[in-house]
């Protein structure tokens, strides 16, 4: 082999290794300063889970340990808005006694307290008591840390810090507190709208066929059964649309039974989207609205269309009815109230319930999830909604 030829070989062999060491992933180098930053915004995530669940005994359980190593105390205790003790990690849990006194001194006074603990070998050891004041001036509880030495403004300014984000996290746990009883409160809301009148007329209709139709009456007992029971039932904010559906199949018998063929019903629902979550009871007045309103008015009956459809990351699903319409004025004025009481009561105060779903589905999926009505004088009308098909916390 010539030399030249040993030239370029071992020159291969070195642009070989170079492109093999320029393809290969770079590690991420990191300043002391980033990895600090990175470790406490980790830690504050970790207390976060905890806190947004409230002030217990057990998320204080969970988030005392990430609260100390915030905040780089010895020993960390969790104080309830009385001052009792609800967890305390670290060392020191002899202090238990003097943390919960000091704990409640801060709570009265609405300020930090500082105790001086007796120590021969560290005689600058000191306890720490920082009450929990949240921004509108409610007084969920208290921290309270123990340091070696005494406390110097850094350390007194980290305690605050701490306390003041275990606050928000607490306003916050609040605040999904107060959605879930709103939640809670509009679902009962409409189930009071919709179902006096529908139960006034279903038992009336089963009574006429007790005589007639025996047969017949007992499978409307039974689909009627199973209609309030899960239109009443206590557990879940959410269901799933193939229990949704599932129910207004019964509603729509009963209401078939009643009308007989001046109710026409048409399903146009794709089998990939029945698993999708929405607010329970989302489509009940959306289609009894479609009945009560398409049939109004129209002596020959009318046809109530239900669609569910793929949207790629979102499910559609609107209820159609070919009746008299009404005036879109109504809707964008607001003069429509959830009741059917205001200015447009009337043959378009059928549209019962349509602001409290509305609403509803906003506060569940984002403002981009409300209600669209199309609508006009003789036109029918047709109301659509888009669900996610994913959407984090929300589950049946």
């Amino acid at each position: 082999m010539t030399a030249a030829v040993l030239t370029a070989a071992a020159a291969a062999v070195v642009l070989a290794a170079a492109l093999l060491i320029w393809a290969r992933p770079r590690r991420l180098v990191t300043t002391p300063a980033e990895r600090a930053v990175h470790a406490a915004l980790h830690t504050a995530s970790l207390a976060a889970r905890s806190l947004r669940r409230g002030l217990t005994p057990e998320s204080a359980l969970d988030a005392a340990p990430h609260l100390r190593t915030l905040v780089g105390a010895e020993g960390l205790g969790v104080a309830g808005p009385e001052g009792e003790l609800l967890a305390w990690d670290g060392t020191h849990r002899g202090l238990t006694g003097e943390f919960t006194e000091a704990a409640e001194r801060a709570l009265a006074g609405e300020r930090p307290v500082l105790v001086h603990v007796p120590d021969p070998e560290r005689p600058g050891r000191t306890l720490v008591a920082q009450p929990l004041l949240t921004d509108s001036g409610v007084v969920a509880g208290a921290l309270g840390m123990v340091t070696g030495t005494r406390p110097g403004p850094g350390t007194l300014g980290a305690l605050s810090e701490v306390a003041r984000y275990a606050c928000g996290q607490l306003e916050l746990a609040e605040l999904d507190a107060s959605r879930s009883r709103l939640d809670r409160a509009e679902v009962r809301a409409l189930r009071a709208q919709i179902s006096p009148h529908f139960i006034y007329n279903a038992l009336n209709t089963i009574a006429s066929f007790v005589r007639t139709d025996p047969a017949r009456a007992r499978e409307l007992i039974l689909d009627f059964a199973d209609f309030t029971r899960y239109s009443f039932r206590a557990a879940g904010e959410y269901t799933v649309l193939a229990d949704e559906l599932r129910n207004i199949e019964r509603y729509l018998e009963l209401e078939r039974a009643r009308f007989g063929d001046a109710l026409q019903v048409r399903l146009r629902i794709a089998p990939e989207v029945l698993p999708v979550t929405l607010p329970f009871l989302a489509l009940q007045p959306l289609v009894e609205n479609a009945v009560r309103h398409g049939l109004a008015g129209t002596p020959g009956g009318g046809t109530v269309t239900i669609e569910a459809r793929d949207a790629g990351t979102d499910c559609v699903i609107s209820v159609e009815d070919d009746g008299a319409g009404m005036d879109p004025e109504l809707l964008r004025s607001g003069s429509l109230d959830a009741s059917g009481t205001g200015p447009g009561a009337g043959r378009e105060a059928a549209h019962i319930g349509l602001a409290n779903v509305d609403d509803r589905l906003r506060a569940a999926f984002g403002n981009d999830y409300g209600l669209i009505v199309d609508t006009a004088p003789g036109a029918g009308t047709k109301v659509s909604m888009r669900v996610p098909k994913f959407r984090a916390g929300i589950r049946p």
